[in-house]
């Protein structure tokens, strides 16, 4: 069998010194954010396990679990925040908001770490290699909450049904009335994006196999989807009803001003479903119907697979499934 891999042949070869590999692995000292990763990887690689006594706090010992989003300014991350923080609560957890900065100097999973936090919850983000070997090495554990691409690391990941929500938007613009079909695609063309794509051709080939439709693109913002819907909608013909699906209810908040800006009616002319049911879905003129997913059920699903996995549980590899749902309203 061979020998236990040292401390001293991690800084080998990683080549650093003992203690830099130490404060590395620690997360502590002020080290240069790409060391750190090295030593890392180099651990990862060489199979190296530290002893408890090797310092750091332990994962879970301050009843901390880490929300990690890439921004906390908008309508789906309150939801999300929301939704984290009752589950958390009910748990006797307390929830850490940590904002993930797209730099090569942020170092958030070292400050999970000096936390001793039980476990992350990652909202539309998958961690980087040299970031989930930061975690791992603690044994802190990691949820995916509507993973932006599919992952191969068998990490647990709660999403919603997108291929199912997008095909009941597609029956419903249907059974309205819509002569003409649009969808606006986000871009980047994310894993959900592409599955409400899928799910909306698939239900609208089902009921109109041979509907006239068109797949517009924009990046995910209200403002691209005004500029990609408008010159189709000044080539809509007298007595034409087009059902328009956008993949968000801010690329739907879009629609709406490029039928203002075309003089074209809602819903007399354009219908428009969104997905996601943020608050401002309703606050819209006439309010917007959409296909709602759970944010804040997803949510507190993924911090209850993490506070379950620090008492003990076993994380599934498996996605955690929550229903979508649509809600007509007065755009349809």
């Amino acid at each position: 069998m061979p020998d236990r891999v040292t401390l001293a042949d991690l800084a080998a070869h990683a080549g650093v010194s003992v203690g830099t590999a130490s404060r590395a692995l620690s997360g502590r000292g002020d080290l240069a954010p790409a060391t750190r990763r090295r030593v890392l990887v180099a651990a990862r690689d060489l199979g190296y396990v530290r002893e408890p006594s090797a310092g750091g706090r332990p994962p879970g010992s301050a009843r901390l679990v880490d929300l990690v989003l890439g921004g906390y300014h908008n309508a789906y991350s309150d939801e999300v925040t929301a939704g984290a923080r009752s589950a958390a609560a009910a748990a006797g957890y307390d929830l850490v908001l940590t904002e993930e900065r797209d730099t090569p100097v942020d170092d958030w999973p070292m400050r999970v770490r000096r936390r001793g936090s039980a476990g992350v919850m990652l909202g539309l983000i998958s961690p980087t290699a040299s970031q989930l070997a930061a975690l791992t090495a603690a044994d802190i554990p990691v949820v995916l909450m509507d993973p932006q691409a599919e992952t191969s690391r068998g990490l647990t990941s709660v999403r919603t049904t997108d291929r199912a929500g997008a095909r009941t938007a597609a029956l419903h613009l249907a059974d309205r009335g819509a002569t003409r079909f649009a969808i606006v695609l986000g871009s980047p063309p994310y894993r959900y994006g592409r599955a409400r794509h899928e799910g909306f051709i698939e239900g609208l080939r089902g009921v109109r196999p041979g509907a006239d439709l068109v797949a517009l693109e924009a990046d995910w913002g209200a403002v691209a989807a005004r500029e990609a819907a408008i010159p189709l909608l000044r080539r809509l013909r007298p007595g034409d009803r087009l059902g328009v699906f956008a993949c968000s209810d801010e690329m739907a908040a879009g629609v709406y001003a490029a039928a203002a800006a075309t003089g074209r009616r809602i819903p007399d002319d354009v219908l428009v479903v969104g997905f996601d049911d943020l608050r401002s879905a309703r606050w819209l003129t006439p309010p917007l119907t959409t296909v709602r997913q759970p944010i804040r059920e997803m949510a507190a699903a993924a911090v209850t697979a993490l506070t379950d996995a620090a008492a003990g549980a076993t994380l599934r590899s498996a996605p955690i499934f929550l229903p979508t749902r649509l809600i007509p309203r007065g755009s349809t």
